[in-house]
């Protein structure tokens, strides 16, 4: 299976967002009044299932998919799931200008110059962006990802008896939600960053242009492993005090540095990938930012980011534009936890001519 142009329309597509403690399900209907969402839920897999974006167990992934359609009564089985992480890279370059037919033959050769990998182990992509002027060259996308990532995700769906169509990058699902829910101003130049519990996808945007994207290996496992090593307690209990509203009085007045010290490092990992960018792009100074994932609801770090940054730091609603319809779903879901689902939407957002 080869990777996805993810820039086509869509419909007909459930969209699967296999995380590292996770599975995330979002259905929706595509008419001429927009997108309504029919179906939405999420089921947990157990620790060290993902491991550093690696599938180490199938089996309980397979199960979680199949137990969250099961609950949920999906009867469409085509699948849009993704990836990301350090075996899938994403470039934007230039080469010759040449007709698509040309580049379908060449985009390998042009790939070997770019990829840490050998091209043998690898399924390569791209997408034009747009002629130079005065240069005789494009503009392109180029994405490569090793095959045995793609493997592992489209095998987990089979064995799930659903049939994985497309598989996309997290960036990418995550750059279609936000076009589709805010429609923004062509010269805005936006981060998203989605935190989930391994990785924290950066995806950088002017308007709806793509510009530059990267996969840092922290998320919210940080904040649960510096919580149980400082408190002394177990891993449940720390991914419980992470996620409660109100800290245990025992602990209150040591809870909020520990998440603020985790805080810190990730902004300072943001702030790194942020200063290469500038240095190898001439696109202005971010000027706003949108936070996604379960860790990004993480007490205190979305005021840490925006006092870090200086620009509004908000969540990235998935729903903004999407219609609930007449089904009325957990109300979790469509506020306090409706960041979580921002890559299952934008899978959703695929079509099955997205091959």
């Amino acid at each position: 299976m080869s990777l996805t142009n993810w820039l086509r329309p869509a419909k007909s597509l459930v969209g699967v967002d296999i995380g590292s403690s996770s599975v995330k399900v979002v259905e929706l209907k595509s008419g001429k009044a927009g997108y309504e969402l029919t179906n939405i839920g999420t089921e947990r897999i157990p620790h060290d299932t993902i491991v550093d974006g690696v599938i180490i167990s199938k089996l309980p992934v397979a199960e979680a998919i199949d137990t969250t359609f099961n609950n949920l009564q999906i009867k469409n089985s085509r699948i849009a799931t993704s990836i990301s992480g350090h075996s899938v890279i994403v470039k934007k370059i230039t080469v010759p200008a040449q007709s698509e037919e040309e580049l379908d033959q060449s985009i390998r050769w042009e790939a070997e110059q770019y990829i840490p990998f050998d091209i043998s182990e690898v399924n390569v992509d791209y997408q034009i962006c747009r002629n130079l002027p005065d240069t005789n060259k494009i503009e392109l996308i180029l994405v490569a990802a090793k095959k045995e990532k793609i493997t592992d995700h489209t095998s987990v769906v089979s064995m799930a008896g659903k049939t994985p169509l497309v598989v996309d990058i997290d960036a990418f699902a995550l750059h279609n939600v936000y076009d589709m829910n805010y429609e923004p101003q062509e010269s805005t130049v936006a981060a998203l960053l989605n935190i989930g519990a391994a990785v924290m996808n950066v995806n950088i945007l002017r308007g709806s242009e793509f510009l530059f994207t990267r996969d840092i290996n922290m998320g919210g496992n940080h904040y649960t492993e510096f919580l149980q090593r400082e408190l002394s307690v177990s891993m449940e209990e720390a991914e419980e005090i992470k996620q409660s509203e109100s800290f245990p009085e025992e602990h209150a007045d040591q809870i909020p540095s520990i998440l603020q010290s985790v805080s810190e490092n990730l902004a300072l990992e943001a702030e790194k990938t942020f200063d290469y960018f500038k240095t190898t792009t001439q696109a202005s100074d971010i000027e706003e930012i949108y936070i996604s994932g379960g860790a990004s609801r993480t007490q205190g770090l979305r005021n840490y980011l925006e006092e870090k940054f200086q620009v509004p730091v908000q969540f990235l609603n998935p729903f903004k534009k999407v219609d609930s319809g007449k089904r009325e779903f957990p109300a979790e879901y469509m506020n306090g936890l409706s960041a979580d689902f921002a890559v299952a939407v934008g899978l959703a957002l695929r079509s099955a001519s997205d091959r």
